[in-house]
């Protein structure tokens, strides 16, 4: 088995060398983590096996998965999410999660797979921080198409979340939605104490400030640390990482409406140049790729599943956005794209099914591999439709 060592050497040259490959490629029509997850299946157990992961590896994956939700829920407008735009977002993912369970049953994939559940909510996810690093590269981040695609993208990471701990929990549905209010009852005091611990002016304010930019960097260590504590608030509460990271982030945005600058900076720093792409090449890693070789149908079923229950109604919501000018096709296109593209979402609803003896490791592979696909392919694809006329800011 290759050392602790010797993985981390292979994982680090990885990382390194995916973003110059990348920008090898005319408009980055190669997004780098597809190029990540590529690479880490190359190295994992399943093909080279020059890398594995450990307890040390694993807690390093764990913390990218998190740095990359905080920085998604730190993205959202809460405004936004709150308004017309938002509520809209959420109305097509529960269309979208009754699409998905009503073709699992048509399909009879229980046939296939046994966690029906499992496979309708993969279905259903956004990807929201996997296409952050895609728009910020193609400059939509803040024009209206982006703008859309972070209110899908949010609630296709927070519904599957949400469904996930329902539906797939053992502790049953009631039960599991009293957990959910509670630990959003917690999140809740998190984010208002702060504001009275460390209000504008006061000396505890004037400190954390004076050590921001010094050695003691105080603002990205209570970042970790905000970050750090609602992750193991939802381990205490059996509930996914990816709740508490995203509830850092919405927090971490509350604390700062205006944003930081320097602070986003820094945590981009960690997130991207450190953390994130370990999450993505572990979760290569974890791709049984002759597994997947076997098994051509069901992946290409999977992959048109997600378009079709995913991509169709996101395309569709679009044309009641009011906006002027309204989204044309080519727009309507390329947020349905966006909107269809998932992966950490799939990952984890997998790893929960397996981890509960309701999925095979062979069939988690291939749910997996779709959803690196669509990684690869839907954003390419909606890059190429895109024009220069999309990168006008939104006001």
């Amino acid at each position: 088995m290759p050392s602790i060592a010797s993985s981390l050497f292979w994982i680090a040259l990885i990382a390194a060398l995916a973003p110059i490959v990348a920008g090898l490629f005319p408009r980055r029509l190669v997004p780098e983590v597809v190029l990540l997850l590529v690479a880490g299946a190359a190295i994992g157990p399943f093909a080279l096996n020059i890398a594995a992961e450990s307890d040390a590896i694993g807690t390093l994956r764990e913390l990218g998965l998190g740095m990359l939700f905080l920085l998604a829920g730190y993205e959202i407008d809460r405004s936004e999410l709150s308004g017309k735009g938002g509520r809209r977002a959420l109305y097509t993912w529960l269309l979208c999660l009754a699409l998905a369970f009503g073709v699992v049953a048509l399909l009879g994939i229980r046939n296939v797979i046994s966690a029906e559940a499992a496979v309708a909510i993969a279905m259903t996810s956004t990807a929201l921080g996997t296409l952050l690093p895609i728009l910020k590269d193609n400059k939509l981040l803040d024009t209206r198409l982006g703008k859309t695609v972070l209110n899908h993208g949010a609630v296709g990471e927070l519904g599957p979340v949400v469904a996930m701990a329902v539906l797939l929990s053992a502790r049953g549905a009631f039960l599991s939605l009293v957990v959910l209010a509670t630990f959003a009852l917690i999140a809740v005091l998190v984010a208002v104490l702060p504001t009275k611990l460390v209000s504008q002016g006061s000396w505890t304010h004037r400190l954390v400030r004076s050590g921001a930019d010094t050695t003691a960097q105080t603002t990205v260590r209570l970042t970790v640390l905000l970050l750090v504590g609602l992750g193991v608030l939802s381990a205490v509460f059996s509930l996914d990482v990816i709740l508490g990271a995203f509830a850092a982030g919405f927090i971490l945005r509350r604390l700062m409406p205006e944003g930081d600058e320097r602070l986003e900076i820094k945590l981009e720093g960690i997130a991207f140049g450190f953390l994130i792409p370990i999450f993505f090449i572990t979760s290569g890693m974890a791709i049984d790729v002759s597994a997947v070789a076997a098994n051509p149908v069901v992946l290409l079923a999977f992959l048109l599943l997600i378009i079709v229950v995913r991509g169709v109604p996101v395309f569709i919501a679009t044309k009641f956005e009011k906006i002027e000018p309204p989204f044309s096709a080519r727009e309507s296109a390329q947020v349905a794209l966006y909107g269809a593209t998932g992966l950490p979402m799939i990952v984890a609803v997998t790893g929960a099914a397996v981890s509960a003896g309701q999925m095979s490791s062979d069939n988690a592979s291939i749910l997996v591999a779709a959803g690196a696909i669509t990684v690869l392919l839907l954003p390419m694809c909606a890059t190429l439709l895109n024009r220069p006329e999309q990168s006008n800011k939104v006001s």
